[in-house]
């Protein structure tokens, strides 16, 4: 997520490094190449003036803080001023409505409206503990009712019927009194979308809009279309009222325009990024946190509240206290901790929210790790119960059944048995304590210490190595 600009922004500011002081002379040439920078990543061009001009305001004549160097406190006002074009901070959807609060979701066709729909159904059930109910006004696109239908069987949100037969603002009542009377908290109201805007398009759902007074109204932006996403918004902001935008596909967009213009142009609110197409695959919407993020800085708290979402702590607490008591980590294990990683977004996605990772998150998603997890599950499900739990076991006509069985080849699985005996060795060291007995069997996890894919050493081959601390003793 927003890869090419964090690197672009990242070479920038390296320009005042050193610097005794942040001067017009020293400040100018690095307010070019940041200005590059967001042009190139599609923000829209009165954004990218007022930014420039907000940062060099703010930083020319500064002196240095006792606690910052120049390049330092040059990041840290680049870092405000990004936070303020995209909202001071995260805004909560308003539903201290009489129930059903009704959220009304509009947007253009493909923009992923009705995945994210499903998804905030999710969010408001298992964060907000709502009872949600989802109807589909869309009468127009082939499959449209069937598809919400089917994910809201996934989120295990009500679904209220509709047919292609009906019209829209005759759904929309129905699904509200249908709301009303099983006490649903909130009516997810998803609605037609079309390729490009049209009289049609607006004349219906100002239609539905007024009849149903939602207490918000959500704008779904593709992030990967850059500026255009942002005109449409204004658009409908002029018919609608909109009171928030919802910007999906973001985990595909390296440019990060949209997210940059979309509050300066509209004025309204991102509520929620999609960063993937599973229906857990939504955030709430941190200004500065994603701010932390362009800037290669990290977002600790968001980790943090995945961590608390996704991992299982059961699983956790029990191979907490295997390793306390001096048992082995086996295989199943690995397997266990794999699969809490995957949840998490991924190798990638966990260590793009890690301070300084940014550089090792595109190696990592440039290598597919995600594929190399696949194999690695595949392997460790080809095992039998007692294999997982003694790799010792495994002689020559077992290895050959293994990778027969994964469809895998040899130098998979004798790669994953290393990766195995090296993430062993650092749970015995976790076992007797200390920070810096972890830091230096980090390198025995997959993808950080040998055995990350395509050749890579332990991504001691990247410019710089490892990190400081992650390095191999």
């Amino acid at each position: 997520m927003f890869d090419n600009l964090s690197d672009r922004l990242s070479a920038a500011l390296k320009k005042v490094t050193g610097k005794a002081r942040l001067t017009d002379d020293n400040v100018r040439d690095t307010l070019r190449e940041v200005r590059k920078a967001l042009l190139e990543a599609d923000v829209a061009l009165p954004v990218v003036k007022a930014f420039v001009q907000q940062v060099r305001t703010a930083a020319v004549g500064q002196k240095v803080s006792k606690a910052l160097n120049p390049g330092q406190q040059f990041v840290k006002i680049v870092q405000d001023e990004l936070v303020k074009v995209m909202g001071a901070a995260a805004e909560p959807l308003k539903l201290a409505v009489q129930p059903p609060a009704v959220i009304l979701m509009a947007g253009l066709q493909g923009a992923g409206k009705t995945t994210s729909v499903a998804k905030l159904a999710r969010y408001l059930q298992e964060r907000e503990k709502k009872k949600v109910m989802v109807v589909s006004a869309d009468v127009y696109r082939p499959a449209a009712i069937k598809q919400l239908e089917t994910l809201a069987s996934e989120v295990g949100s009500q679904f209220h019927p509709s047919t292609p037969e009906q019209k829209p603002l005759d759904i929309a009542r129905g699904a509200v009194e249908a709301a009303r009377k099983q006490f649903a908290d909130v009516l997810i109201v998803d609605t037609a979308g079309r390729l490009h805007i049209d009289a049609q398009l607006m004349d219906e759902i100002r239609e539905l809009h007024h009849a149903l007074n939602p207490a918000e109204t959500l704008f779904v932006i593709d992030a990967m279309i850059g500026q255009d996403a942002v005109n449409t918004a204004s658009a409908f902001d002029m018919a609608l009222s909109l009171t928030g935008i919802i910007l999906t596909k973001a985990d595909g967009d390296a440019r990060g325009g949209a997210a940059l213009s979309v509050r300066q142009v509209t004025g309204k609110p991102i509520k929620f990024i999609g960063v993937g197409e599973k229906t857990d695959a939504l955030e709430t919407f941190h200004p500065d946190r994603i701010a932390s993020r362009i800037l290669g800085m990290g977002d600790i708290l968001s980790l943090i509240e995945e961590a608390e979402q996704k991992i299982d702590k059961g699983k956790a607490e029990k191979l907490v206290r295997k390793v306390q008591r001096g048992k082995g980590f086996d295989l199943e294990d690995l397997r266990d901790q794999l699969q809490q990683m995957q949840n998490m977004g991924g190798f990638g996605s966990l260590l793009e929210k890690m301070p300084g990772m940014g550089g090792l998150a595109q190696a990592a998603q440039q290598a597919d790790m995600g594929k190399e997890f696949k194999r690695m599950d595949a392997l460790i499900s080809s095992m039998t119960p007692a294999e997982r739990r003694s790799p010792e076991l495994l002689n020559g006509s077992r290895k050959r059944r293994i990778v027969a069985g994964s469809g895998t080849h040899l130098q998979d699985l004798n790669r994953l048995l290393k990766q195995h005996k090296q993430m062993g060795k650092m749970m015995k060291k976790l076992k007797g304590g200390g920070m810096g007995k972890m830091m230096r069997g980090m390198s025995g996890l997959p993808g950080m210490g040998g055995g990350m894919p395509g050749g890579m050493g332990g991504m001691g081959g990247m410019p710089g190595g490892l990190p400081p601390g992650l390095k191999k003793k």
